[in-house]
């Protein structure tokens, strides 16, 4: 993969479902300038909007790849979640996937602190010192172990709670990670359904966060910009 990455054709976007947006009662009014027109009372998304604008989230992604700066995946929703975790895992990117826990980016301190606990469970058990313990006590850590692995398992890899970007599927269900984000000022990068207000999206992509192709096609072009990030970093070291 060069540092180029391929960004889907109008076809492909249409093929996708990324043009259908919600009903023309639901439309949030700063989508216009994203909407083709109104098909029955359903918006149409404008996919020409879509690809410029993928486009550009691309770039920017990419861009901070290179920069070995991370972008946390996040699609909380049940459709999102197994495509969100897949092209994370693929793009060797931190991800939220299972529920989006209250202070994940703005209180670090406590999400570093059940980074600690996870870990020092992990070293207890391959030194062999969780012996030491109580079947009951063994059987209490290794089910807290779960739950921290749950909750915050997609991220071990995040050092800080400011990654260089977050990446949300659909920033009205996942509305906590986008407030918060925007609270540290971290750039956000998502999709941008009819319902959605773009103007709270650093790089909003126009399209259907609610059908599994659309969902798929998006994600998958932002894990290949950081992976192409990456590559370009890699060649210039």
């Amino acid at each position: 993969m060069s540092d180029h990455v391929n960004i889907p054709s109008i076809d492909a976007l249409l093929e996708a479902g990324a043009h259908y947006g919600h009903t023309t009662a639901r439309w949030h009014p700063k989508a216009k300038p994203f909407l083709f027109g109104k098909r029955g009372e359903i918006h149409v998304i404008d996919v020409a909007a879509t690809r410029e604008k993928l486009a550009a989230a691309a770039a920017f992604v990419s861009k901070l790849a290179s920069e070995g700066k991370p972008v946390l995946f996040v699609g909380v929703k049940p459709l999102a979640r197994k495509i969100t975790k897949a092209q994370a895992e693929r793009a060797g990117s931190p991800y939220v996937v299972n529920r989006w826990i209250g202070g994940m980016l703005t209180n670090w301190a406590a999400i570093s602190n059940m980074q600690k606990r996870m870990k020092k469970y992990e070293d207890d058990t391959g030194s062999g010192r969780l012996a030491k313990y109580t079947k009951y006590e063994q059987l209490e850590f290794s089910q807290e172990y779960a739950k921290l692995n749950q909750d915050i398992g997609g991220i071990r890899s995040l050092t800080s709670g400011k990654p260089g970007a977050v990446f949300i599927v659909d920033p009205k269900y996942d509305k906590t990670a986008l407030a918060e984000a925007r609270k540290l000022q971290v750039p956000v990068v998502a999709l941008s359904d009819s319902n959605v207000d773009p103007s709270k999206i650093t790089y909003p992509i126009p399209a259907n966060d609610d059908a599994l192709k659309s969902i798929e096609l998006i994600t998958g072009v932002i894990a290949d910009a950081v992976l192409a990030g990456k590559e370009k970093a890699g060649a210039a070291a």
